[in-house]
């Protein structure tokens, strides 16, 4: 994209989540805030602003996102085993920046979908946003980092933008708008089928999952200290190497804490 050239078209991409505990259909909180910052992006920069999803448009959960601010949202007809990111990377080709959620919330909640359609459409990732503007053809994005830190980078545009749950967004809810928008249907011109659905098992969550944690082995004096402080704990940062040299700094981390048994 030209320095000089002005934004012109925002898509932010969002999916349809489940109350944790009563299991009903509703929106995304993560796909919410990044609909209220392409919302602001779009009022900054007179840009045009397209809510898409990929799915059922009869998902009961999608109009809550007219309430939201979209003013319709445009849904491509996809069955569960199609490949939903071809569709929308198809869809976006055209549009300067593209925002999605950090994840889904109660569905196919992998986070992989920003990487895929970044992947597929050739363009830069910024993840874990909370903040973004677009300056001279590029987006200024302020980063989530742990323990309260944030860092500022820059992305030529176009660009795909992750949005962090904790972003500067205060989504606002009103029944006018929802009555006012439209959910409607598109045609995917090439469905295509994830090569991965036939591996896919879907069924009540039977318990949590079991998240991997090394054994502290420290005093409660320099854990203190490791909650306030942001000194290396010991683990590598590998950006070197093939996917298989990473993958075996993984294992080898596993074993030594006796993670994994194999």
């Amino acid at each position: 994209m030209n320095a000089n050239a002005k934004l012109q078209r925002i898509a932010v991409l969002v999916s349809t989540g489940r109350h944790p505990v009563s299991g009903t259909p509703r929106y995304s909180r993560n796909d919410a805030a990044a609909l209220e910052l392409g919302r602001k992006l779009a009022q900054r920069h007179g840009a045009q602003l397209d809510v898409i999803h990929a799915g059922d448009p009869a998902d009961p959960a999608l109009p809550e996102y007219l309430a939201l601010g979209a003013a319709q949202v445009e849904v491509l007809t996809c069955a569960a085993s199609d490949d939903a990111a071809k569709a929308l990377a198809t869809r976006v080709r055209e549009h300067d920046l593209v925002l999605t959620g950090t994840r889904a919330e109660g569905a196919h909640d992998s986070g992989m979908l920003p990487y895929r359609v970044a992947a597929l459409l050739g363009y830069a990732l910024v993840g874990a946003a909370v903040d973004i503007d677009v300056k001279e053809g590029r987006a200024q994005v302020r980063q989530f980092l742990p323990k309260g830190l944030r860092r500022r980078v820059e992305a030529a545009l176009p660009a795909v933008v992750a949005v962090h749950p904790l972003a500067d967004a205060q989504p606002a809810y009103a029944y006018a708008r929802l009555r006012a928008g439209s959910v409607w249907p598109a045609k995917v011109a090439a469905r295509a089928a994830d090569p991965e659905a036939a591996a896919w098992r879907s069924g009540p969550v039977e318990r949590k999952p079991v998240k991997f944690a090394a054994a502290e082995r420290r005093s409660g004096h320099a854990r203190m200290l490791g909650a306030t402080t942001t000194e290396s704990r010991g683990g590598n940062v590998v950006n070197t190497g093939t996917s298989v040299e990473k993958a075996q700094v993984i294992l080898a981390y596993l074993r030594e804490h006796q993670l994994i048994d194999y």
